[in-house]
């Protein structure tokens, strides 16, 4: 693009003969004249349309070839509005006025809390992990992709209570996707949060009732290992059982102990059947003593226990079907409170109400193309008032200084 040299008009400097201003002159003071300026621009006019075409058509390259079209999606939706009876109402209702004063004013609507859920970084990064935007975005680092979608997303809550989701993508599809996706991110921690008293009491039992599922299955575990170390499996009955047997045990003793007592009236010590006779009652005595004293002797999985031992064990299994019993007990009456509050979060949850979801955008947002262009327009043409002014300014300053040289 050829410039034309700026016509002066401000006037050539006032010079003596020999061509050359006297130097033991003082300077007089330069005075602009609004007419002299106008004069000066209309003469260089060709120059200033230069500058501003030659801008606007640089600013139309750029915004028809450079910068990409974007697009624009929107979902609209309502927040769960406060419940008539709901603590904080009631409590604003009966203090009135000194509600506001005494800091009540404060309080944050449903549509500031959702507004802060929504550009949180949990559903930031779902919507990353989803859409794979930390390649769409070509960025090396989580916090980039971060960043360059909360640039490109915007969260509105208008005076009607309704939010309004706006996501900008040069994909129309995307954009949809992305402001569909805040939606169902949205409805994910919603479900998650406890927004309400009922769902903190849920969060409350439902951790209280893990813990004590655990606690249950420790205290069955070591009842077991009672069980398996001691015998012990139902202490009334089995006292029942070791006692009879050791009744019977001394019943056959004594009746075997009666018939020796016969053949030895018969008999001599050597015969066969007193030998015999005694060998069982040595026998039958031995298991006796077992059964009573001598609990290293029972056999593996064996249910008889030593009478002798039979309190100390039992009181053992007892304090461990207790803490069983107990953990029970604690387990089921926290499992009913949990289930209450379930039922109860149920009918308080807070509901997400769908106004609009977003639709692919048919038509381009962005860039303005012609305000583009027309801002490159302006923008040459104050470059080029600026020059035609400046630069026959610099020139006279040029001279000047070079004569006082």
């Amino acid at each position: 693009m050829h410039l034309d040299t700026p016509v002066n008009s401000f006037g050539d400097t006032s010079q003596d003969d020999s061509g050359s201003r006297r130097l033991d002159q003082p300077f007089e003071e330069d005075r602009v004249d609004l007419l002299q300026v106008a004069l000066l621009l209309w003469r260089n006019r060709k120059t200033i349309a230069q500058f501003s075409v030659g801008a606007g058509v640089l600013a139309a390259l750029i915004a028809f070839f450079v910068i990409k079209p974007t697009f624009t999606a929107e979902a609209v939706f309502l927040p769960p509005q406060s419940a008539p009876g709901s603590a904080s109402t009631l409590l604003a209702g009966q203090l009135g006025g000194l509600g506001a004063l005494g800091g009540l004013g404060g309080l944050k609507s449903p549509g500031d809390i959702y507004l802060g859920i929504l550009a949180s970084r949990t559903i930031s990064d779902t919507l990353i992990a989803r859409f794979h935007l930390q390649d769409v975005y070509k960025a090396k680092r989580l916090s980039d992709a971060e960043a360059v979608l909360k640039k490109q997303s915007t969260f509105v809550a208008g005076k009607d209570t309704l939010i309004t989701i706006t996501v900008v993508d040069i994909d129309p599809h995307r954009a949809a996707d992305l402001a569909n996706g805040y939606l169902d991110a949205l409805y994910e921690q919603n479900g998650r949060l406890a927004l309400t008293e009922s769902g903190q009491r849920r969060v409350f039992f439902e951790q209280q009732l893990a813990r004590e599922k655990d606690a249950l299955a420790d205290a069955e575990v070591e009842l077991k290992r009672t069980q398996e170390q001691t015998g012990i499996i139902a202490p009334n009955g089995q006292a029942q059982v070791a006692i009879e047997a050791i009744e019977q045990l001394r019943a056959q003793i004594t009746s075997q102990e009666v018939s020796l007592s016969v053949l030895q009236q018969s008999s001599t010590d050597q015969n066969p059947e007193v030998v015999r006779s005694r060998t069982e009652i040595e026998r039958l005595q031995q298991q006796l003593r077992k059964m009573e004293n001598d609990p290293s002797q029972r056999a593996p999985g064996s249910v008889q226990a030593p009478t002798a031992k039979v309190p100390e064990l039992a009181l053992a299994y007892i304090r461990k079907q207790r803490e069983v019993k107990y953990h029970e007990t604690l387990f089921e009456l926290l499992a009913r409170q949990y289930e209450s509050a379930r039922l109860d979060e149920s009918r308080q949850s807070p509901l997400l109400q769908v106004v609009d979801r977003a639709v692919v955008p048919d038509r381009k947002s962005g860039p303005h193309r012609v305000l583009m262009m027309l801002g490159g327009m302006f923008l040459g043409l104050v470059v080029g008032v600026l020059w035609v002014i400046l630069i026959p300014a610099l020139v006279n300053l040029k001279r000047e200084a070079s004569l006082l040289l």
